[in-house]
């Protein structure tokens, strides 16, 4: 009888004595919020992929760079966030060919293309052209659409491929390109005043001439 006593008390005690333990291992089960799978491995959070790397500035070259806003969206950071219709109707210097653009239904055709170089004439090149000349071709959208499209070539055309080159256009015409150290021509009268300004999907040269496609 007081043996079977003894046992009792011994089994009591040590279950009292036990039990903490077991509270504690329960409670340190996925106390780190990183989550314990069913073989014991601890999972990890997912990684974050929703942010795309996008081009950056750099490389930009010739004395009109001096004129690009340095800050906001037509700056040089800025203008490679976008592809290259949006970019350019950010940059003051660029205004009268994004009307043109616009007018010629290009805006979506020069966004969704890929790894293009657009020789981009600023708002004092079209003022080089005489008014009737530049009136004749803005009321004519096949004649603004070929006008356009000669200044855009197919492929990427950074500095170093400036220097002797002959490329088809997009007006499926050519053009060529001549110089060296940071001075570079378009079919040799159209000076590239700012070159390698980066866009999403383009490299932009702006010159200081409007260019006409071979008749």
């Amino acid at each position: 009888m007081n043996t079977t006593r003894i046992r009792r008390t011994l089994l009591a005690a040590t279950a009292v004595a036990l039990l903490p333990l077991g509270v504690t291992a329960c409670s340190g089960d996925g106390g780190d919020g990183g989550g314990t799978s069913a073989d014991g491995k601890k999972s990890e959070a997912p990684k974050d992929t929703s942010k795309e790397q996008k081009p950056t500035a750099g490389g930009e070259f010739g004395p009109a760079c001096t004129s690009v806003p340095k800050t906001g969206k037509g700056s040089f950071q800025g203008m490679a966030q976008d592809p290259v219709a949006t970019a350019a109707s950010h940059n003051p210097e660029l205004s009268t060919l994004v009307g043109a653009v616009k007018k010629a239904g290009l805006v979506d055709t020069l966004n969704s293309a890929k790894d293009i170089t657009v020789f981009a004439p600023t708002n004092e090149a079209f003022e080089k052209v005489p008014k009737a000349d530049l009136k004749k071709v803005m009321s004519d959208k096949k004649m603004l659409t070929k006008v356009l499209t000669y200044h855009v070539v197919g492929e990427k055309l950074p500095k170093e491929k400036l220097a002797d080159g002959s490329y088809p256009t997009l007006a499926k015409e050519k053009l060529t390109t001549s110089g060296s150290g940071d001075s570079y021509k378009v079919n040799d009268e159209a000076a590239v005043g700012c070159g390698n300004v980066r866009t999403a999907n383009a490299t932009v040269h702006l010159v200081d001439s409007v260019l006409m496609p071979p008749k």
